[in-house]
This record gives structure tokens, C-alpha cells and sequence, in this order.
């Protein structure tokens, strides 16, 4: 179980195997990545920088994020692997996924996280 200080739940990671991977598909979102993480991921996949950001990141105002592609009736992260329904990447995922489900938004949105992720125990 992971705790996080001034969260009102706690999370259980071994939720995630029976989850099918609903914190990376459904609606359209980003997937917000920064530039260490962009040269990590390149240099894993063997691609350079060029081929990386324009095979799998779109820009979105000032920063970038990972694309999308369409899944089952929503999107899904281009790196989620839709046949075992998890992360390829998960070592190397962004920090925004990384932190999930410990983000201020869900603090304030119980309902939709409760959707979202089976992995949550709100605490009393």
C-alpha cells in the first residue's frame, strides 16, 4: 500500500494486475513528458531524438506529450500495450505517471478517480 502525505486515500500497486490498464486509456488526455525523460525513452527504443518525438510525441502549447492512439471505443498511450493491457515502458514512464494516482485534481474529484482506478482505499 502507498501512502502519500495530505492524500485522503492510500493505494494499493497490486491492484494493477487485475486493473487492465484503465489509467492509460479512456478519454483523450495528456501524457505529459519533458526533455530527460524524451532522451531516456529514445535512447531505450534505440531511435534518435528526431525519430522518437516524431514517431511518438505531439506538442501541446509550449510542452509535449506522448501521443494517443484509438482503443477499443476511447485512446489509449501509444505505449500501452494492448495486447497485455499494460505499460511496455514502465520503468522509464513519465513522471506524471509515475505519480499517478497521487495527483491535487484527484484530491478534489473522488468519483472520477474511484472510476478510474480500482487501487484506491479512501482512509477514515
Amino acid at each position: 500500500m502507498i501512502y502519500e502525505k495530505d492524500f485522503p486515500y492510500a493505494f494499493d500497486e497490486n491492484a494493477c494486475a487485475k486493473c487492465g490498464g484503465k489509467c492509460c486509456t479512456g478519454e483523450s488526455g495528456n501524457i505529459f513528458i519533458n526533455n530527460e525523460e524524451i532522451n531516456l525513452l529514445s535512447d531505450y527504443l534505440k531511435l534518435d531524438k528526431k525519430q522518437f518525438m516524431e514517431q511518438f510525441i505531439k506538442k501541446v502549447g509550449l510542452r509535449y506529450s506522448l501521443r494517443e492512439v484509438e482503443f477499443e471505443q476511447g485512446y489509449a498511450c501509444v505505449f500501452f500495450d494492448q495486447i497485455k493491457r499494460n505499460c511496455s515502458i514502465y520503468e522509464l514512464r513519465p513522471k506524471q505517471c509515475k505519480t499517478f494516482p497521487f495527483w491535487k485534481y484527484f484530491k478534489y474529484h473522488k468519483e472520477e478517480l474511484q472510476k478510474e482506478c480500482i487501487g484506491i482505499y479512501y482512509l477514515s
